[in-house]
């Protein structure tokens, strides 16, 4: 049985989400008495694994859907990725922003994705 285009690009696309965000914004947490270039290879180390994920994602995913439908698929991972990483991770406070920012992008979830 073979995952629609969509999932398989969606599952892909979550998981190097969570590379990309600990890549990103992890070393701010952990190397933050280090030097920079030492959190700049260690996420360099960590942003390999997203890309060996994020371009398959994607040339799977282009075969049924446009670039802007991708770009808005990714970033929704990126919302529903990050705000979890934010809060438990980072220990960071909920806030309502985060709510509003949701729904604009649900707009735009709606608007690339009609017929």
């Amino acid at each position: 049985m073979s995952l629609p285009v969509i999932l398989q690009s969606s599952l892909l696309l979550v998981a190097s989400n969570v590379f990309m965000t600990f890549a990103w914004y992890a070393h701010l947490r952990n190397l933050n008495d280090k030097p920079w270039w030492i959190a700049a290879f260690a996420s360099w180390g960590i942003a390999l694994f997203e890309y060996l994920l994020q371009v398959p994602a994607n040339r799977i995913g282009y075969t049924e859907m446009s670039l802007a439908q991708l770009k808005i698929l990714q970033e929704v991972i990126t919302l529903t990725v990050f705000v979890p990483f934010a809060v438990f991770y980072m220990q960071q406070p909920v806030k309502l922003d985060y709510l509003w920012a949701a729904l604009c992008i649900l707009g735009a979830v709606y608007f690339v994705f009609r017929s």
